[in-house]
């Protein structure tokens, strides 16, 4: 057979475990064909309709981020491919091999490539490196990938696609794969052996923790007065949130959560202490900043969630990183504890014997998370303001929404107000794509989360500008028949890069249209755009009008978009620092003073310890 019918031959028959039920571990395949990838691949793929769906995106960013956040839904159980051609094609999905890598999340990316032979050179897309003839667009994957090959010879396969899916299921690498399919290759016929196609059933590894981590990690703990859990989107990932749960209540430890691990534990649990750093809560930055001893699980310690590394303000700090990858749990001189998470916490556990924090701690944990909740139910209530603030508009989705329903946001201000105010009522249910944090996420990402999503309705946050950028799959989640509820928040433009750059002493300058070069009294119809999409849409002014509007869209069948216009100004409080280039030097006052306060924080930074 072709190597493209092996290819496709070969992911039909791997298989996956999910909640004690064997899946098809590939579960689709998002396309976009051209000349390097419709002639071959294609033939093999539409041969293979039945067992492998294949469904047609618009770009081949957002097709890929639907992949992403598909596999994110999963927990990283099942897999979905994306294809392109050779070229700009290929370019597009750079950008989403970005947020799978940033997120450590398994895509597997097939792009066609220019011909083995050489002989066609300079093939139409091809971009020609004069110092290196083996050099093309598909080598842009390799900053932004786990696993990279080209396959030059059709028996390459029967090596690199076993090692493309050993790597996206690794729970330490996993990430994004990427194979270069050359269009002469693709077509090449080979006398594959039969058992490369023998069904196969992979399962997700749970690595055991060294006995001395174990033993150091609870002697830590043991002596802490303080101690604090950071769950991570690792705790998700080995599906540990209730092991979590309960250890914390059992040893009266409070948990905070970063982005990506928000939904560990539900909003209103004993345990919970807010979200931490700089889209986090007062209640979670003000436990950090008198912790002695933090329990890292599952988090890669982003500077979003230690505020640069000032959130942490004891001078004694010991960080106990209990992560499955080695990189992880090293950082910061933390003490590492490499495990799965489940594993890790069940050793853990065991080794701290009676042991339980002072009783005083959690109740001051539940007292500050009393004194947020208060503050959130103030900034989220209904108003009747021409212009409600992003937290305003959370309330009231959240007031119509149902406990099952998965919530879903990406770059721009919706992610730190999501985080700060979104009460997770369902284990699990949300996505927000902030290690990359690419716009048009909202879109791509919002329709792969409905192909995954079971249950409640999937509803996505995005603003203005991220649907300016990347649309066009709002058009296919309507054609494929996958639902998914966009909540529109027109703020006039960049709103919240609008705040930082203010914030550090910049002129308002490029970011909201009435700051841009051109005619800020053009404004986008977004309603007749998204009906032109195929979607419902409907425009609201107040807070009551999108909690009637959100409600009408859960009961109906298909997508839709619901727009409001959002003051671009306001935002909610308990954010900690966060480190960005000040000029040293400015001829503006606001910049010096914005200089001097950022000299300031960094002195509260801590360093490498």
């Amino acid at each position: 057979m072709t190597t493209a019918e092996a290819i496709v031959r070969y992911m039909t028959a791997q298989r996956t475990i999910v909640d004690d039920v064997e899946l098809p571990l590939f579960a689709g395949v998002f396309a976009i064909f051209g000349h390097g990838n419709v002639t071959s691949l294609g033939v093999a793929l539409e041969a293979a309709k039945d067992r492998l769906p294949t469904w047609r995106g618009q770009n081949e960013q957002t097709m890929a981020m639907a992949a992403i956040a598909f596999a994110k839904a999963k927990r990283r159980r099942q897999i979905m491919v994306a294809t392109s051609s050779i070229g700009p094609g290929a370019a597009n999905m750079v950008t989403a091999a970005g947020i799978a890598h940033a997120n450590r999340l398994p895509v597997l990316l097939l792009a066609g490539d220019t011909f083995a032979s050489r002989i066609p050179d300079p093939v139409l897309q091809q971009v020609e490196h004069f110092h290196d003839p083996t050099m093309t667009v598909n080598d842009a994957f390799k900053a932004v990938t786990r696993y990279w090959d080209r396959i030059t010879r059709p028996e390459q396969i029967l090596e690199s696609m076993p090692q493309a899916v050993a790597t996206m299921l690794d729970p330490e690498d996993c990430g994004p794969a990427f194979i270069g399919l050359p269009q002469d290759v693709q077509a090449e016929a080979f006398d594959f052996p039969a058992r490369f196609f023998e069904p196969r059933t992979w399962e997700i590894r749970r690595p055991g923790s060294d006995p001395h981590e174990v033993d150091r990690a609870a002697a830590a703990l043991r002596q802490a007065r303080a101690p604090l859990i950071v769950a991570g989107g690792g705790v998700h990932y080995a599906r540990a949130e209730h092991d979590l749960r309960d250890f914390a209540a059992r040893r009266g430890i409070p948990i905070v959560e970063t982005v990506a691990g928000k939904g560990t534990v539900l909003w209103n649990d004993p345990v919970y202490a807010g979200p931490l750093g700089v889209t986090g809560s007062t209640s979670a930055n003000d436990l950090a900043a008198d912790a002695d001893v933090v329990l890292a699980v599952g988090t890669r310690l982003q500077d979003f969630t230690t505020g640069s590394w000032t959130v942490f303000q004891d001078p004694d700090l010991r960080i106990v990183a209990l992560n499955v990858g080695r990189f992880d749990s090293t950082k910061h001189r933390a003490i590492p504890l490499v495990a799965d998470a489940q594993r890790g916490l069940h050793d853990l556990d065991i080794a701290l014997l009676d042991w339980a924090a002072p009783s005083e701690w959690m109740e001051r944990a539940r007292r500050e998370v009393a004194a947020w909740n208060a503050y959130v139910d103030e900034v989220t209530a209904p108003s009747d303001a021409r212009h409600p603030t992003y937290a305003q508009v959370i309330g009231a989705v959240e007031r119509a929404a149902d406990p099952g329903d998965y919530a879903l946001a990406a770059a721009g201000g919706f992610p730190g107000e999501l985080n700060k105010v979104w009460r997770v009522r369902s284990i699990g249910a949300f996505d927000c794509e902030y290690g990359f944090s690419c716009m048009g996420y909202e879109i791509g990402g919002a329709w792969g989360v409905a192909m995954a999503q079971p249950g409640g309705d999937v509803i996505s946050f995005v603003g203005d500008g991220s649907y300016l950028m990347a649309n066009s799959d709002v058009f296919s989640a309507v054609f494929t028949g996958f639902k998914v509820i966009w909540i529109l928040a027109d703020n006039g433009g960049f709103a919240v890069i609008n705040r930082l750059q203010e914030f550090k002493g910049g002129a308002p300058f490029n970011n909201l249209l009435e700051h841009s070069r051109g005619n800020p009294e053009i404004r986008v119809d977004f309603v007749a755009h998204a009906r032109a999409l195929g979607a419902r849409a409907e425009k609201v002014e107040t807070t009551a009008e999108l909690e009637e509007a959100v409600r009408r869209a859960k009961q109906a069948e298909g997508s839709s978009v619901i727009v409001i216009e959002t003051d671009p100004y306001a935002w909610t409080g308990g954010d900690a620092w966060w480190e960005t280039g000040v000029p040293e030097v400015s001829e503006r006052e606001a910049v010096r003073v914005a200089r001097a306060e950022h000299e300031a924080e960094k002195k509260r930074q801590r360093i490498g310890v």
